[in-house]
């Protein structure tokens, strides 16, 4: 079973993967009690500060994170041309231009579905964006790909 793919990166692709993985992290789970726990104490009765500081919180990350994203992407050249995937029994290759890099089942971390993406994790914070806008119908290929040939217990693709 082969699977070729090109994926042209896009920063609200980008914005969708750095959301998930701040939000599943921990500091974004910290970062988000912290939040709803200031503006509940403002309906307490408590002083107003305590809304402030809860809604800064709140939503400080997602827009310093949308900024970011566009950032990267205006910074990165990588993203300006489409990335060529290659799927097959021993792994993923990535090539753009003359480059090519290769990894094997077995090194790979996790697989995740975000609601624009599919990511499958290279590393604890490196991953290959996989838009499902641009999967069309290859999209239930890549799924099945990544399900035959990496462990379940690192699979966590749902709501395809």
């Amino acid at each position: 079973m082969k699977l070729d793919l090109d994926i042209k990166i896009r920063p609200k692709d980008l914005y969708d993967y750095m959301l998930y993985h701040t939000y599943t992290g921990l500091s974004g789970i910290i970062g988000t009690v912290c939040g709803i726990f200031m503006a509940a104490v403002y309906f307490m009765g408590y002083q107003i500060w305590y809304l402030i500081g809860g809604l800064i919180i709140l939503f400080y990350l997602p827009v310093s994170l949308f900024m970011r994203s566009r950032k990267q992407y205006l910074a990165n050249p990588a993203f300006k041309e489409p990335l060529h995937y290659k799927f097959d029994e021993t792994g993923m290759s990535v090539s753009q231009g003359d480059s090519i890099e290769s990894i094997e089942w077995d090194r790979m971390v996790k697989a995740v579905s975000t609601p624009g993406s599919i990511v499958l994790y290279t590393s604890r914070v490196n991953g290959s964006i996989f838009p499902k806008r641009e999967l069309n119908d290859q999209k239930e290929a890549l799924i099945k790909m990544i399900s035959t040939h990496m462990s379940p217990k690192k699979v966590k693709i749902r709501g395809n």
